[in-house]
């Protein structure tokens, strides 16, 4: 099992590539802790997850809160011991728009969700690594990340400074077994769309430029992320694994 015995946090873990990172997680032995904040749907996961036997526990998580932050790391070391991995995938894809055009307090917002986030989450997560020796963080960037799109203006910033912080960790700790990776979704079959206005028109748009001509499903994502957490990519750090499907190789 490639990831037997690891504990692993996932954030982000209600719905989308963030569940089913948890419960892929979950099939190759690891035990998840889901982090999110819709209580009902964490544990509607975990459930799935104790049904076919593994192991899981949900703790109600808003990553702008460096609190809540601090609490799960908490927990997660209190519950089994010590952390192995992390997935600092939560975030949220508006406001969409013209830069110029953007109210302030929602671009501030997205920055907090998308950006400031992952510094607070791998802040501790690294930590709490530390004191055992060492682990694998994943962040989950997007292929916006590496080009831009019309109207996608704080969205591509976050991406775009999320690689770089994944970069420049990864360097920090490179000597004390602490991996630092992101992975670069381009369009998914999640239910994020639906939250943004002409949500579908504008993933439809970038499902036409995919030369595969499909969305990912979430599992798709899900795999590579698992292997950047496990053994089998030991000497990866630093590198940003594109999943897109062609999509910027044009």
């Amino acid at each position: 099992m490639l990831l037997k015995d690891k504990v692993i946090i996932v954030t982000g873990a209600t719905s989308g590539i963030g569940a089913a990172t948890a419960v892929e997680a979950a099939r190759q032995g690891a035990r998840v802790v889901l982090a999110g904040r819709r209580t009902d749907r964490g544990e509607e996961v975990v459930g799935l997850i104790r049904a076919n036997g593994g192991q899981a526990l949900f703790v109600r998580t808003d990553v702008s809160q460096e609190a809540d932050i601090e609490a799960l790391i908490a927990r997660t070391v209190r519950e089994y011991g010590r952390l192995d991995g992390a997935f600092n995938n939560a975030g949220i894809p508006g406001p969409l728009g013209k830069l110029a055009e953007l109210p302030a307090a929602e671009y501030r917002q997205l920055m907090a969700i998308n950006l400031d986030s992952v510094f607070l989450c791998m802040r501790h997560e690294i930590q709490a690594m530390q004191k055992t020796g060492g682990g694998s963080i994943v962040n989950c960037a997007s292929v916006l990340g590496l080009v831009a799109g019309p109207g996608f203006g704080a969205y591509s910033s976050a991406k775009h400074g999320m690689l770089g912080m994944t970069k420049a960790a990864a360097l920090d700790y490179a000597t004390e077994g602490i991996r630092v990776n992101a992975v670069l979704p381009g369009p998914i079959e999640t239910e994020i769309w639906s939250h943004v206005e002409h949500g579908e028109p504008i993933r439809q748009g970038f499902v036409d430029g995919v030369p595969m001509q499909r969305a990912a499903r979430s599992e798709e994502v899900a795999r590579p992320v698992l292997f950047l957490l496990s053994d089998w990519s030991t000497y990866i750090t630093g590198t940003s694994l594109v999943i897109d499907g062609g999509y910027t190789a044009r």
